[in-house]
């Protein structure tokens, strides 16, 4: 018979992870990024160095790990009615919030520190998943809906584009716009 191994949510491994994660984020805000390392990291989490390299191996790997949990959103998107306004609202917060100064160094951070491709895929999922319930609820309300795939090309990968390298010029009006162009075709 076999056994599966157990889960502890909030166990030793959440709080070990949690500690680290704060000791990073207080540190980048009051040193910088630059001045981060493993033994500073790991002294102000309580843990010891080999915690951290055991985990992360580097600090750009936990940098990215702290940005990924970062990037994760803490709610649903909202519900506006329809499809386009639902759409529309959901691509304007993407934008302001990717597009901030904060957004940008976390993308950068979810990407650097990514060897294998697996934070960048967990970004990639939440995104996703935030746009199939926007896109469940059209189908709820009897509306026809491109796929998630549809408008992971349409509006998010342009907006990916230009936040990372045009950053100029973003706003709710081109957010609005890439929405507008997915569900009525180009003007």
């Amino acid at each position: 018979m076999s056994r599966k191994p157990s889960v502890r949510p909030g166990g030793r491994s959440t709080r070990v992870q949690q500690s680290v994660h704060d000791a990073v984020r207080e540190l980048v805000a009051e040193t910088g990024r630059d001045a981060l390392t493993v033994p500073l990291i790991a002294a102000r989490a309580g843990v010891t160095p080999s915690t951290v390299y055991r985990r992360w191996g580097t600090v750009a790997e936990l940098l990215s790990d702290v940005a990924v949990q970062h990037l994760r959103p803490d709610a649903p998107p909202g519900d506006h009615g329809t499809l386009a306004a639902d759409l529309a609202a959901w691509a304007e917060q993407f934008l302001d919030e990717m597009g901030s100064p904060s957004g940008r160094s976390y993308l950068r951070d979810a990407l650097l520190g990514d060897p294998d491709g697996g934070n960048a895929g967990r970004c990639s999922d939440f995104a996703a998943d935030q746009l199939g319930a926007i896109l469940g609820r059209a189908a709820e309300r009897g509306e026809p809906a491109p796929g998630v795939e549809a408008v992971l090309d349409g509006v998010v990968a342009p907006m990916m584009y230009r936040i990372l390298f045009r950053p100029g010029g973003l706003d709710g009006a081109y957010a609005h716009s890439l929405v507008a162009t997915l569900l009525t075709g180009p003007a």
